[in-house]
């Protein structure tokens, strides 16, 4: 139980950083997308304090033997670079760049009520079962 309710504490306060950032603006992420447009810096600054921040946490984490809330760690069991991974990358780019939502700020922003965020969202959800039939 206490693992549960550290992951729904990890999860608001991630859901709090892309809404004061707003990453889970469409239109800001466009404008940050359109460099040769509407150019919008801005969401440089969310990455550029993100990403020491995760390059930390990284390194502390390699330095323990098991995690402070779970029995044991689950790191990734593929390490290479494939063609799956950068497929998936390129569509997870591509679709982020036609409607300016990825899928953490698409599910926080679910809360707006927007038409198109659910949209998006329930074709996230088709995507995954998709992909989970495709796989089997």
């Amino acid at each position: 139980m206490p693992s549960i309710l550290i992951a729904l504490a990890s999860g608001l306060i991630f859901g709090l950083g892309l809404v004061v950032s707003q990453m889970m603006n469409p239109a800001k992420v466009l404008n940050f997308l359109d460099a040769a447009g509407t150019w919008d810096p801005s969401l440089a600054f969310v990455m550029g304090g993100a990403i020491p921040v995760a390059a930390i946490g990284f390194y502390l984490a390699r330095q323990r033997r098991k995690p402070v809330f779970a029995p044991d760690f689950n790191w990734p069991a593929q390490s290479k670079i494939n063609f799956r991974l950068i497929a998936g990358a390129a569509l997870f780019g591509i679709g982020w760049g036609l409607v300016g939502f990825c899928p953490g700020p698409a599910l926080a922003a679910l809360q707006s009520g927007r038409h198109e965020v659910f949209i998006f969202a329930g074709a996230m959800i088709a995507g995954m079962v998709a992909f989970n039939i495709a796989s089997d």
